[in-house]
């Protein structure tokens, strides 16, 4: 079978069993591992010359490499240098450390092999992780924040774990001793050199021709270039990319190539995990299931009590440690690469490396499991705090609720405040509440989608029901209830954009704020008058627009589910509204001439009088 036809194979799969397996709640990685292994040799063996492949795949690690060292900006490393280099540094170690000892003990190998074989499992699977964080909305929580940091030290770790492998293979070599990393101080001394004087420069050349499309061209020949110079050194590709995009890191153009190299990545990332799949030998989980399952339950028991450990040193919560572990408790992409690269360069039999992979895959399909275990389970049994009560809210016959403490409410109090207006304020945050609280302010502790919260707020009695809370399916049920219940109530919701207006609007509610709207509008106003148009003109161009905008959302209430023809009226509208700035435009200029006529002819009317000797 031809490689063309193979990797159209490989591409055709990927886009029918990835999706279905994101539709089904399984991560991108394991959704490419999955189809290698169904097309491979241990099930359909439609594609069985993974090997070809592979050494295009390969690519696809050398460009995730350069990509990382692109995201090592000095001022992101030093934000984060704590919970990087010495949470990072010590699970490594650590984990490292006793999967070393672990393995050696228990199956008598050679300590280069049980070296490969223990920091690469110490590591963990970047994709994988911060897909499921990013799934579960978690990234901006505290483990979250630790697990993106450590995951961030394991990236950089598994550099010179690439470039140490060679070391390890006990013949004498160009890869070894001090010629070796001479070598490299010598090579990355001159590219760092060459992306200082040359390659930024060139950029600069290259951007000034407005052939957008040559910058994705410069990308890929600097990381081809690279790569060339680094197998004809005999350095680690993959170290040479890494630290080309790190010499990259500050250059203005990082964003442009960090997008347009992203789509290669992924592709080629791709068809490395999918080759990876098809070399695994799934039968290995049937000639030796008590080896593959009891070796990936033991890899995530040991990391996740090496993390759980750690992050109690550092005096985190339960809460905390308990997530990190179980997050992070897998192995991970880089053992695969790791792993190749170590049977390539005959530190591991093959016969080794394909138990471990299969391990590694499997604990990578447990971390779901496991998470929900400890979120769900295990959490409970160490939360001594019963959750606050909320707040016996008096019964006011205040005029005004406010649903939501956040920014948009504040405002909206302290007006009500400088007015005389008695309100009731209630929000979930209790922060928010007792930093209020300490200043003075009335704010009640509660879940405003309870109907409980709501009667003892005194909705009964209000006249007007603030809608400011953030989460919109919340802020969307409250209204659905009040606008049933309490139709005879003035209710004004905080929308968050256009799609949320016209459900409000399809439940009836009349008052809606789309956030930041009117600060947009406010802003236009003042960069107008700011480029030099008239005031006035300005205000009004702005209020026409408000007009037409508001009138659009009308238009398309009823067809905001059709795409199609949303697209259709907004481009039917802004034709119009660029009609009427036209007509606008004419009109104004129509209207300066005749006022440019009227002052000259009572200018030559006065230089008459002027001149008349009466």
């Amino acid at each position: 079978m031809s490689l063309l036809l193979q990797i159209t194979i490989f591409l055709g799969a990927a886009l029918l069993l990835v999706p279905l397996g994101k539709h089904l709640g399984i991560a991108t990685v394991l959704g490419y591992l999955f189809t290698g292994i169904l097309l491979g040799p241990s099930i359909l063996n439609i594609a069985s010359d993974a090997n070809a492949i592979l050494h295009m795949a390969d690519f696809g690690v050398i460009l995730l490499m350069f990509l990382i060292g692109l995201e090592l900006q000095p001022q992101r490393l030093w934000q984060l240098r704590h919970s990087i280099f010495v949470m990072g540094s010590l699970q490594v170690v650590l984990t490292g450390i006793v999967l070393i000892a672990v393995i050696i003990l228990l199956f008598k190998l050679d300590i280069a092999s049980g070296f490969v074989l223990g920091f690469a499992l110490a590591l963990s699977s970047t994709a994988f992780v911060l897909q499921l964080l990013a799934e579960k909305q978690q990234l901006s929580t505290t483990y979250g924040q630790q697990s993106f940091s450590i995951l961030l030290f394991q990236d950089i770790a598994a550099i010179p774990l690439l470039a140490m492998i060679p070391l390890l293979t006990g013949t004498s070599s160009t890869h070894h001793g001090i010629a070796y990393f001479a070598a490299i101080i010598a090579t990355f001394t001159g590219l760092f050199l060459f992306s200082r004087y040359i390659m930024r420069p060139f950029f600069r050349f290259v951007a000034k021709s407005g052939a957008t499309e040559l910058i994705t061209a410069v990308g890929l020949f600097i990381v081809l270039g690279v790569v060339m110079l680094m197998d004809l050194l005999g350095i680690s590709t993959t170290l040479g990319a890494f630290l080309t995009g790190v010499l990259l890191a500050d250059s203005e153009f990082r964003h442009e190539l960090e997008a347009s190299i992203a789509p290669f990545k992924g592709l080629l990332l791709g068809l490395f995990f999918m080759t990876v799949g098809m070399t695994t030998q799934v039968s290995l989980l049937l000639d030796m299931p008590w080896l593959i399952i009891g070796g990936a339950l033991g890899l995530i028991l040991i990391k996740g009590i090496v993390l759980t450990a750690i992050s109690r040193y550092f005096k985190y919560s339960w809460q905390n440690s308990l997530l990190l572990a179980a997050c992070l408790a897998q192995g991970g992409e880089f053992a695969f690469v790791i792993l190749k690269v170590a049977q390539k360069e005959g530190v591991l039999a093959q016969a080794m490396t394909d138990p471990v992979i299969l391990i590694v895959t499997v604990s990578m399909v447990m971390t779901p499991i496991c998470y929900w275990l400890i979120q769900k389970q295990i959490l409970p049994l160490f939360s001594k705090e019963h959750p606050p009560e909320y707040d016996a809210i008096p019964q006011h016959e205040h005029p005004m609720i406010i649903a939501g403490f956040g920014r948009f409410g504040q405002i909206i109090a302290r007006n009500a405040r400088l007015n005389h207006i008695g309100f009731t304020a209630i929000d979930n945050n209790l922060q928010q509440i007792d930093f209020v609280r300490r200043y003075g302010g009335t704010l009640y502790y509660g879940d405003i989608t309870q109907p409980d919260i709501l009667r003892a707020a005194g909705i009964e009695k209000a006249k007007v029901f603030i809608l400011a809370i953030d989460d919109v399916e919340d802020s969307m049920n409250v209204a659905r209830h009040i606008r049933l219940n309490y139709p005879q109530i003035t209710l004004m919701v905080r929308a968050r954009d256009r799609y949320q207006v016209h459900l409000l609007r399809d439940l009836g509610v009349e008052h809606i704020w789309r956030e930041t709207y009117l600060s947009s509008l406010g802003m236009a106003y003042r960069a107008l008058c700011e480029l030099g148009i008239p005031e006035q003109q300005a205000y009004d161009n702005i209020e026409l627009f408000r007009d037409y905008d508001e009138k659009l959302l009308t238009q398309q209430q009823n067809i905001y589910n059709d795409e199609q023809k949303v697209f259709e009226t907004h481009r039917n509208a802004l034709a119009e509204l660029e009609h009427l700035f036209e007509s606008d435009e004419r009109h104004q200029t129509k209207r300066n001439s005749e006022v440019n006529l009227k002052r000259g002819l009572e200018n030559h009317r006065i230089d008459v009088t002027r001149d008349d000797p009466l």
